[in-house]
């Protein structure tokens, strides 16, 4: 093979953005061939754009029937994600999902086995581990230049979303449509670097959620996690779609010093000691460890969802090492959940979380839900500098 026929599932704001890009070359080695929509509207956008050179469906089972496809991108709604990708790996195909992996962990893992047993290239649109900033950030760590971690700190409130985005698409912002609001669809791209950056999942879990807090909407916008790690350290996420102007601030204490994010930059205030070793030795009182402020300098440029789709189709050509291996989804969305669950029960929850509790509070707030999918009428927007 020297070529990949990509087929995407879904003409929404990031599928058509994606097969846009395909089909303007952008993606070496990789050439649309599909693409699939069950909205009329978008179908005949699609017939605009690419004329009769792209195969055009209304039904998945006609779309995964066709044999002019090696690999698909899922750019769906969240719920249809795992089905989806199984639907794909029963008929040997490549899978590329859009971010989240799903809506709870339970059927994610049934497609990572799906996945697995198939064989085939799984990704995951994580786009923002192609940012050398936070690839810095995760090197810094795993080397061991900043220490063990004591504390990790995500303050992520640049998301303003006004009612007229939630009004946009009738699957938003609704548990049977989306699964969630903030915590499922903005963050989900800072849950994966929390713990993709600092190679530490959470023990235990204990959220506080606003449920239309800022807006009319039945998810939630605003929440505040606060997590405990096996190692003893601690972590706070706070995301909000309601603060204007909002702050992206990342935060991570170690033995060795303190890394901070902020404004695309990266500064490091490293100890000349560690503060464990100082803490031991030092005897005169009041005093702490030397520090140096350290800009530290970022080389490259964030290649984003062109990187991810270029890095998928370079690992089915030449088996190149995934950036964002598809069967990590689970663990940003393990996150997710947990906030929910915690949030939900007004309590502690422990990782990994009861799967079948999480489904079935899960249930009941879809049967209270207010989505009505006859009568949704989406907008498709334009999402540049959104993400």
């Amino acid at each position: 093979m020297d070529q990949v026929r990509i087929g995407v599932i879904g003409m929404g704001n990031m599928g058509s953005s994606h097969a846009k890009n395909i089909f303007d070359g952008h993606v070496k080695g990789a050439i649309l061939t599909a693409i699939c929509d069950e909205r009329p509207d978008r179908i005949q956008w699609a017939e605009g754009v690419f004329g009769d050179r792209v195969q055009r469906f209304s039904s998945y089972d006609e779309f995964f029937a066709n044999p002019n496809i090696d690999g698909v991108i899922i750019a769906t709604p969240h719920y249809d994600h795992p089905l989806l990708a199984i639907k794909a790996f029963e008929r040997g195909l490549h899978v590329l999902s859009e971010k989240p992996a799903g809506v709870y962990t339970k059927n994610v893992r049934e497609m990572n086995e799906a996945a697995k047993k198939s064989g085939k290239v799984f990704s995951m649109m994580f786009n923002q581990r192609t940012n050398p900033l936070y690839q810095k950030v995760r090197e810094l760590i795993s080397s061991g230049e900043l220490g063990e971690i004591k504390r990790t700190n995500w303050i992520i409130t640049n998301w303003y979303r006004s009612q007229s985005y939630y009004d946009s698409g009738g699957w938003r912002a609704t548990w049977a449509g989306e699964g969630g609001g903030v915590m499922i669809n903005q963050s989900p791209h800072q849950l994966d670097l929390w713990q993709w950056t600092t190679g530490l999942m959470p023990k235990r879990v204990r959220a506080f959620s606003g449920f239309g807090k800022y807006h009319d909407i039945e998810v939630e916008d605003d929440v505040t996690a606060y997590v405990e790690y096996e190692n003893g350290a601690t972590g706070v996420f706070i995301t909000s779609t309601g603060e204007a102007p909002g702050t992206n601030r990342f935060e991570i204490a170690g033995d060795r010093g303190k890394l901070v994010v902020e404004d695309n930059k990266l500064t490091f205030s490293r100890l000349r000691q560690s503060e464990r070793e100082f803490n031991r030795m030092y005897k005169g009182g009041f005093g702490e460890p030397e520090c140096w402020n350290i800009d530290i300098p970022i080389h490259g440029r964030t290649a984003d969802h062109l990187g991810i789709m270029n890095n998928w189709v370079d690992a089915i050509l030449n088996g190149a090492e995934l950036l964002a291996p598809g069967e990590e989804g689970i663990k940003s969305l393990a996150i997710s959940n947990a906030v929910y669950l915690s949030s939900w029960m007004d309590d502690w929850v422990d990782m990994p979380i009861d799967e079948d509790l999480f489904y079935e509070k899960l249930q009941e707030k879809i049967k209270q839900s207010t989505f009505n999918k006859a009568a949704a009428k989406d907008l498709t927007l334009d999402v540049s500098g959104t993400h």
